[in-house]
């Protein structure tokens, strides 16, 4: 499939029934919630933006979040199965080149992405999978990864392990069908070790501060490591969290 003038989309996953910080992604900082910067982060991209929550009542605050908002279209679906609103979203919005990113990482660099995104249509390959998730050397909470909608389509028909279907993108990055070819976006020094994402009251503590008080929202993705690097206190706040294994 020649990737000609293709319809490119960030979708968004989110819900409020975390675990670690029941409701995290509408925590207020800086007088607005989490999801707003993360919204007003990814429109840096200039790509449309699309949220994908559950049907779950728990997760109406989303909807009725997204009904406030100018252009953000809102999927609903089951709560374990991802994987199946990834595709339902796709599907509903027509996009053949999907970036997948989560509602947790309120300061995601959206011009990055967009670099990301050109570099793959670039390329005309629908078997690519292109991330800085693999080779990890951004600090988590930058994550993204870009993939074709066939690959999505081949994802939702074959994959059946739970676990694929509730972190959507295993069957494609662990390459079950033996014909993805991977890109790795990287950065040195490897960063790696920070955390930029929200799961804990811990997290959430260090992203209001860089937020309320450094400007953290105005940043690129190299002023805030720069920001991380310059202040190892802050730093310190979540050092010891670690991550929930998939």
């Amino acid at each position: 499939m020649p990737l000609h003038s293709p319809k490119i989309g960030i979708i968004s996953q989110a819900r409020m029934t975390s675990t670690r910080l029941p409701g995290k992604v509408l925590l207020p900082v800086a007088g607005q919630p989490l999801l707003q910067v993360h919204m007003a982060r990814l429109r840096e991209s200039g790509l449309p933006i699309y949220l994908a929550i559950t049907t779950n009542a728990t997760d109406d605050p989303l909807a009725e979040f997204a009904a406030q908002q100018q252009h953000l279209p809102c999927t609903r679906g089951d709560e374990q199965d991802v994987l199946g609103r990834y595709y339902q979203c796709a599907v509903e919005n027509q996009l053949d080149i999907i970036v997948r990113v989560t509602s947790d990482c309120p300061l995601l660099d959206g011009q990055l992405i967009a670099r990301g995104v050109q570099d793959y249509v670039r390329q005309e390959d629908p078997r690519l999978y292109l991330s800085n998730v693999l080779r990890r050397t951004f600090p988590r909470g930058l994550d993204f990864e870009i993939f074709s909608r066939q690959l999505l389509d081949e994802a939702f028909q074959q994959a059946s392990l739970p676990s694929d279907r509730e972190h959507v993108t295993p069957y494609i990055h662990q390459n079950r069908s033996g014909q993805v070819r991977f890109q790795h976006v990287t950065r040195s020094p490897d960063r790696s070790q920070y955390r930029l994402t929200v799961d804990t009251p811990d997290d959430f503590r260090l992203l209001k501060l860089l937020i309320e008080h450094h400007q953290a929202a105005a940043l690129t993705s190299d002023e805030l490591i720069a920001l991380l690097d310059q202040h190892p206190e802050l730093v310190a706040l979540n050092a010891h969290i670690e991550q929930k294994k998939t």
